[in-house]
């Protein structure tokens, strides 16, 4: 399996992800004019029924069959930033599995790894590398899935890079695209997840825990709100590394998305931060989707991006 870099034309892309037995899905058909027409998109559970019986129920929602791309949710891989070692490309990836084998939550001989520059040409002098590192078990078990739904699958995507791709096509559409911008995907139930990218290349990542409740709280963001003030310090604290890192590159913008509550926390978190804090919102490029704002869609939400995966980008 190749992943996360490489696309298999389809006239109609489905987009999944398989985590703690919960399947988030996207089905959508490009357009002519580069927006996608999205035909189907959900959160189904396997619950206590057996394999068998759950790809029965995904059956009858004309889901198998197709190409698929996966896509990594937080907790299913693990993507660390390291030194580029000094090898030929070719070595890379042999390289850098011996170089992260302590930062690994797992023994190196059961992850499955690929690796990615980060930045852009203009700024590869850094000589840094991303790591994407997922157990062999976890690649396992959506292949599993993926043979049992009868799937052509080409790629196994990550958040990061689906996050990468949204925020960057939104800065082009703004004409920021060259300058630094941000993205914030909170989803119930896993980890914030933050990025920040530069001509369409991811510079900076990082994830962070969100507070139990936090979806469900009042959310009165005052000084008395210890969850609010719980993820302002975890955010504050990546800009400050990003500052810190690449203090010629300042950040044009910065996109939220928190399902129904987004509007509400960009309003919040812009006075805060002293940075220009907006919606994540993506109804012009994906028509239809306005229910993206419903927290029990929002794990559909991160898929839209590996839709729009450029081929001609390199790892």
């Amino acid at each position: 399996m190749r992943w996360p870099w490489k696309r298999q034309a389809s006239d109609e892309q489905l987009v999944v992800s398989w985590s703690g037995q919960m399947l988030a899905f996207v089905l959508a058909r490009r357009n002519t004019n580069g927006t996608h027409q999205l035909l189907k998109w959900g959160v189904e559970r396997q619950g206590k029924g057996t394999l068998e019986h759950f790809v029965h129920r995904l059956e009858g929602l004309g889901l198998k069959g197709r190409p698929a791309h996966i896509m990594l949710r937080p907790e299913q891989c693990q993507v660390l930033q390291i030194d580029a070692p000094s090898v030929a490309p070719e070595e890379l990836r042999a390289a850098a599995r011996y170089q992260i084998k302590d930062m690994l939550q797992v023994p190196v001989d059961e992850v499955t790894l690929d690796v990615m520059r980060v930045g852009d040409e203009s700024q590869k002098a850094k000589g840094q590398l991303f790591v994407v590192a997922a157990t062999t078990a976890i690649v396992r078990s959506v292949i599993e899935l993926g043979e049992s739904m009868q799937w052509t699958m080409s790629v196994v995507d990550v958040q990061e890079t689906a996050q990468r791709n949204l925020q960057s096509a939104l800065a082009l559409r703004d004409g920021v695209n060259d300058r630094a911008n941000a993205a914030l995907v909170l989803v119930p139930g896993q980890q914030a997840v933050l990025t920040i990218c530069v001509n369409d290349e991811l510079f900076y990542t990082r994830r962070f825990a969100v507070a139990d409740g936090f979806f469900a709280s009042s959310w009165v963001f005052n000084g008395d709100d210890d969850m609010a003030q719980q993820l302002l310090v975890e955010v504050q604290r990546s800009l400050d590394v990003w500052d810190r890192s690449w203090f010629n590159m300042p950040l044009a913008v910065f996109r939220v998305y928190a399902g129904e509550r987004g509007s509400g926390l960009a309003e919040w978190l812009g006075p805060q931060l002293g940075q220009k804090v907006v919606p994540m919102d993506l109804n012009a490029m994906f028509p239809g989707f306005e229910s993206a704002t419903l927290m029990g869609l929002a794990p559909c939400l991160p898929l839209l991006g590996v839709l729009l995966r450029n081929e001609r980008r390199k790892p």
